[in-house]
């Protein structure tokens, strides 16, 4: 499944499927001191009347930067220092557990990109400016076989290739837990996009929490 997002600044987004359905919203409201993620998911309309779908809060994120974030879903309240930690020197491994028993991982890949700058005139000859860190979130079973299961694309202007919104595809064995997947990818790529701009403002350094 590819789940297609309306922003990449994935707490106020919408994420529809290949048939452009609507499946996930999320939205943040802005507030001094801690602010909070909602997640919303559509759910059929039980009243046979109203053949429209509705949005109904599944989950939540409570962003703290001094202390733990708060994740809930479906009732259940998970502190992510200990549901989903960070690993390694550079911290950009997370695992948690699932509702299926197993272990999973997102990890957040650097791979470097070409910035390039054009002429105001020409796009013939474009002039090479510099390079950037950029990361994408990628999650796999945490275990020797390290099978991919879902992986995060960023917005393609079309410049070079076809133009592209940003996406999340998703193997269909995650579907039994696709709230779960949704909910800590949120997570992962508002700590991702953090990393990122961290690394631009210090020259491709890296780095982060």
């Amino acid at each position: 499944m590819r789940l297609t997002l309306s922003s990449e600044g994935v707490r106020n987004t919408v994420m529809t499927n290949e048939n452009g359905q609507v499946l996930y919203k999320t939205s943040t409201p802005y507030r001094f001191g801690t602010r909070t993620t909602a997640l919303y998911k559509v759910v059929p309309n039980a009243d046979p009347d109203d053949m429209r779908d509705h949005l109904e809060t599944i989950g939540e994120i409570e962003w703290h930067l001094m202390s733990s974030s708060v994740m809930r879903l479906h009732g259940r309240e998970m502190m992510t220092d200990t549901f989903i930690p960070s690993h390694g020197f550079t911290r950009r491994k997370r695992t948690f557990t699932g509702p299926d028993g197993l272990s999973y991982r997102w990890d957040m890949d650097f791979r470097i990109v070409r910035v390039r700058t054009y002429p105001k005139k020409s796009y013939d000859f474009p002039a090479l400016t510099g390079l950037v860190w950029v990361l994408d979130a990628q999650l796999s079973r945490d275990d020797a076989s390290r099978q991919e299961l879902a992986r995060s694309h960023r917005r393609s202007l079309g410049i070079i290739g076809p133009k592209k919104d940003p996406s999340l595809d998703v193997d269909p064995s995650l579907m039994h837990m696709l709230d779960m997947v949704v909910l800590t990818f949120i997570y992962v790529e508002k700590l991702r996009m953090d990393k990122e701009k961290r690394a631009k403002h210090s020259n491709g350094g890296g780095g982060g929490p």
